[in-house]
């Protein structure tokens, strides 16, 4: 039934969520992992997604917020950019698992004959791949922590429910450790925090055969200590095996919390871990940085057409708010309507007010003059500007069409147009609609010497990661600098552009790649350290 093997020194910690979605199950499984690895311990995550799609990349980011890419290309959930900044580790697509998958996999077997003519359920054959792919992306860690996305009680998350249930079973119940992230309501009006929903959803996970052996539980206010006592109680969960989780004033507040309450010391001596004394350090001094109040605040403009929660682009509202605290500035993000920007006949009235402008990536032609004159605007008016994958093709159109080829455009918005100076490299034409065709993961660039690029991350050889389909046109690249931008960065194997800069310009700055994705919280990513000190000044 199981083709891998289990791996016995490596211990597995479930996360699973009920009463309600979006408590914070991928800031949890990522604060657990920061807390076991700040002991000496090796970790990875993975997500465990219910939808049925194959992967994230044709989810539509309005709905699910940003697709997240890892180093090997995968195209993946947004919890895993959580992951990697909580633990400063780069993860692979082995780290994010949807139902599609699953089940391309179940029946391409059952295709090729591999079930012996055996009737094919969901119990043992897709309950069998879940667990096989769970342990083959937990092979070398000392813990693998795997987050269970959906609802306990949902339908389409019932397999893997069951999967992780028999897990417990495959690798021994000593190797294998539950936690049950559950929501406490407050009613104002009796002034108490009621339990009854989470002990509903305990008694649900029981049903379905996983009794937690950890309770964490969100919360709104701080609530009584006397709660532990209660869900202990008819949660059938020892108090020091319950965290109280009230809102934090950020995220990254979360593993110091969970420190406080001793869990991860639970986990350890449940697990039979040797773990280290913890080192939070680095992390305490970054939270400190994090939920300071700086004298100076810098205001940035974001450019974007998804403008329905901040997790459409939370790799870059993350890379900046990293940049602006190890810079010693406060940071006030504001969104900007591309598509009214677009229709404003002046965009210095909507522009002018920011220190610096971000123009996000993005696909489709919704919103794109708004993108195009922020560009312009930023060129003319030397304002600071970070252009990223789809702002580096904006720019590139903007700095065409405002010295002389008025028809610039992108053939991905315009296929007919006279001037295509971004288009669709060979072997990409026609795979516009389809999932996992693009240029994704990490490449290579190497930066001119002397550049304002070079200078901002001291380097002229990097490594950044890359989820795009349309490249800067070869034919035109000798032009740019009588556009007034320059060519400073390019792929060393096929001479694609990866970088472009404005000529005598304090920083404008665009990429084909998307540096967001390699942010992290303890360390300012060089391109937006470089944008944030442009625009202090």
């Amino acid at each position: 039934m199981y083709n891998v093997v289990a791996d016995q020194a490596t211990k597995y910690v479930f996360v699973t969520g009920g009463v309600l979605s979006g408590l914070g199950k991928g800031i949890t499984a990522a604060s657990i992992a920061n807390l076991l690895k700040a002991r000496g311990l090796t970790v990875n995550l993975q997500k465990c997604d219910p939808y049925l799609n194959v992967d994230a990349g044709l989810l539509n980011p309005r709905e699910h917020g940003e697709c997240f890419v890892t180093k090997d290309g995968a195209e993946t959930d947004l919890d895993l950019g959580h992951y990697e900044r909580f633990i400063d580790q780069e993860l692979t697509q082995a780290s994010s698992l949807m139902s599609g998958r699953v089940l391309l996999k179940v029946i391409q077997d059952e295709r090729h004959g591999k079930y012996e003519g055996k009737s094919v359920q969901i119990i043992p054959q897709v309950t069998g791949v879940i667990q096989d792919y769970i342990m083959e992306a937990g092979q070398g860690a000392d813990v693998h922590i795997v987050e269970i996305g959906g609802t306990v009680g949902d339908y389409e998350s019932l397999s893997f429910i069951e999967a992780i249930r028999e897990f417990g079973m495959r690798v021994g119940r000593e190797n294998c450790l539950y936690v049950h992230l559950v929501y406490l309501p407050y009613l104002g009006a009796s002034k108490e925090t009621k339990t009854k929903p989470a002990q509903n959803s305990v008694r649900e996970l029981r049903g379905l055969g996983i009794a937690p052996d950890i309770l964490m539980a969100r919360s709104e206010e701080a609530p009584n200590e006397a709660v532990k006592t209660k869900l202990s109680l008819f949660c059938g969960v020892p108090e020091e095996a319950i965290a109280l989780l009230p809102n934090a004033s950020s995220i990254y507040n979360v593993p110091l919390t969970l420190e406080d309450t001793g869990i991860a010391n639970v986990i350890t001596q449940r697990l039979g871990l040797d773990a280290g004394t913890p080192d939070l350090t680095t992390w305490r001094a970054m939270v400190e940085r994090a939920t300071k109040q700086f004298d100076k605040t810098v205001r940035i403009g974001i450019v974007a057409k998804y403008l329905d929660n901040a997790d459409t682009y939370l790799c870059v509202f993350e890379a900046l708010k990293a940049a602006a605290w190890w810079n010693d500035v406060n940071i006030d993000i504001e969104w900007v309507d591309a598509v009214a920007l677009g229709e404003a006949d002046d965009p210095a009235p909507i522009l002018n007010k920011f220190d610096g402008v971000v123009v996000p990536g993005g696909f489709g032609t919704r919103g794109v003059d708004g993108k195009i004159k922020a560009a312009q605007y930023a060129l003319a008016e030397k304002q600071p500007y970070l252009g990223l994958c789809y702002g580096l093709h904006m720019a590139t159109i903007a700095a065409a069409r405002t010295h002389g080829l008025a028809e610039a455009n992108t053939t991905e918005v315009d296929p007919n147009t006279k001037d295509p100076v971004i288009t669709t490299m060979e072997g990409q034409a026609g795979k516009e609609s389809t999932g996992g065709t693009m240029r994704l993961g990490d490449y290579d660039c190497e930066l001119l010497d002397g550049s304002l690029a070079a200078q901002t991350y001291g380097a002229t050889k990097i490594v950044e990661r890359h989820r795009h389909r349309y490249e800067c046109n070869p034919q035109y690249v000798d032009q740019y600098e009588s556009w007034g931008i320059r060519a400073v960065g390019t792929n060393p194997a096929t001479g694609l552009v990866e970088v472009i800069e404005g000529i005598d310009h304090p920083y404008f700055l665009a990429s084909q790649f998307h540096p967001e994705f390699k942010g992290r919280p303890t360390a300012a990513h060089p391109m937006f350290n470089g944008f944030i000190k442009a625009a202090i000044k």
